[in-house]
């Protein structure tokens, strides 16, 4: 068993990031984001009256108006959320910490939607027009491929956490028009040179030097990241270096595009009734793990809860526990890793993501002022180089921590 009295950061916390700061992209999300989404699903939905001044009357109270508890809209969370409110109840949004603010932000949403409810509306995924475009982008993509292979190679596998990693660029709340492309060979190399910390090498000697019987994946996004991401599982599985990947996700739609079992049913789904039979061979491929149990997915409400990774239930922590590797995706989940607070980006990630039952691995690309293991030279060069390389994912991450080893030194790449 794990001991439970280790689930905090070696270092000491700071001060968790605010909106109340202007300039701050939490302020621009609060302002700007927040607003747009809004009111986006309601055209793409055709809401009724109803729904429509539900969602206007958030929007109005995100900008003028104080946090209220959520209404008893059937959800089985409402309880916990509204004991969790209480220390924000009648003061201003901006005064709320990000994070919470954020995640509260998308389950009001799912109130005004009446998403809990008994009638039309139940269960309706108001992001699913936005998702099903992505999903019908990957299908006509010709450049799309896939491959299932029971024989396998270094480069291969270093493929496939590339691929993870890049496919968190795709994220429907910051850019839910964007066309989808795959990366193609010249581009690709170029974004290698964008990744900041690269571990990959070890993530390939945790991987390969034993068998495994268990590895976990917690998700991010839907749609194209989510593709991305079960091409590294279905490798896993078919190479067998691991005999099980559980696969975590949201049990309600939540940031817009984040991966519910809903989505990785959608997307099997889609892929078995496109026309590229390769596509349609890989899908047949996971519903089959899926039938024998060799891929289980998982959806616990901590997931879509407001608070840090070290604030686990312990049963959820026990389980994570039994895992050989933790492959931790996308840019909210960091944040959630490092608790969505000030930390220098200079301070070791390794004593920040001590806290986790088992080694894990963070692939991210950065869309969010909050990051940690930099070197003091990539900053300078960063800041001169890319603006806003904080925030446009373009810079990735692949970060390795293991607890039971006393140093992990992180391979720094030098910004070019």
């Amino acid at each position: 068993m794990v001991s439970l009295s280790s689930k905090q950061p070696r270092l000491p916390l700071p001060s968790p990031l605010m909106m109340s700061e202007p300039g701050s992209f939490a302020y621009f999300t609060m302002h700007n984001r927040w607003t747009t989404i809004a009111r986006r699903i309601i055209p793409e939905n055709q809401y009724p009256p109803e729904i429509a001044a539900s969602l206007e009357a958030l929007v109005e109270e995100l900008l003028h108006g104080n946090v209220r508890s959520l209404n008893d809209d059937g959800g089985t969370d409402v309880a916990t959320w509204n004991a969790n409110l209480q220390p924000f109840i009648g003061i201003p949004w901006i005064e709320v910490p990000w994070f919470f603010a954020e995640v509260y932000f998308y389950r009001r949403i799912l109130e005004a939607t009446q998403f809990f409810g008994k009638g039309q509306w139940q269960e309706v995924d108001p992001f699913a027009v936005q998702k099903q475009r992505e999903l019908e982008a990957i299908c006509s993509n010709p450049a799309i491929a896939v491959e299932s292979n029971s024989s396998w190679s270094h480069e291969q596998l270093i493929l496939r956490l590339y691929q993870a990693l890049w496919g968190n660029r795709a994220d429907l709340s910051l850019k839910p028009s964007e066309t989808i492309t795959e990366t193609d060979a010249t581009e690709f190399h170029t974004s290698q040179q964008h990744i900041l910390v690269d571990d990959s090498s070890t993530v390939f000697t945790v991987l390969t030097e034993k068998a495994h019987s268990r590895i976990d994946l917690i998700a991010d996004n839907a749609g194209f990241e989510l593709f991305h991401d079960l091409q590294l599982i279905e490798f896993l599985l078919s190479t067998h270096i691991t005999q099980q990947v559980f696969l975590h996700l949201k049990v309600h739609p939540t940031f817009v595009s984040d991966a519910t079992t809903q989505d990785v049913h959608s997307l099997l789904k889609t892929l078995s009734l496109t026309k590229q039979s390769n596509l349609c061979t890989w899908s047949n491929s996971l519903e089959n793990y899926l039938k024998t149990e060799r891929l289980i997915l998982c959806a616990d409400e901590f997931w879509t809860s407001p608070f840090a990774f070290w604030e686990m239930p312990d049963s959820l922590y026990q389980e994570l526990a039994k895992s050989s590797l933790i492959v931790i995706k996308g840019d909210a989940n960091y944040r959630r890793i490092l608790g969505d607070r000030q930390w220098s980006f200079t301070a070791p990630f390794s004593e920040i993501a001590s806290y986790f039952p088992a080694p894990l691995v963070a692939l991210r690309t950065l869309k969010s002022e909050i990051v940690a293991g930099l070197q003091p030279t990539q900053l300078k060069q960063l800041t001169n180089e890319d603006a806003e390389w904080l925030i446009n994912g373009h810079w990735g991450l692949i970060q390795f921590v293991d607890r039971q080893k006393s140093t992990n030194v992180p391979q720094i790449v030098e910004v070019s």
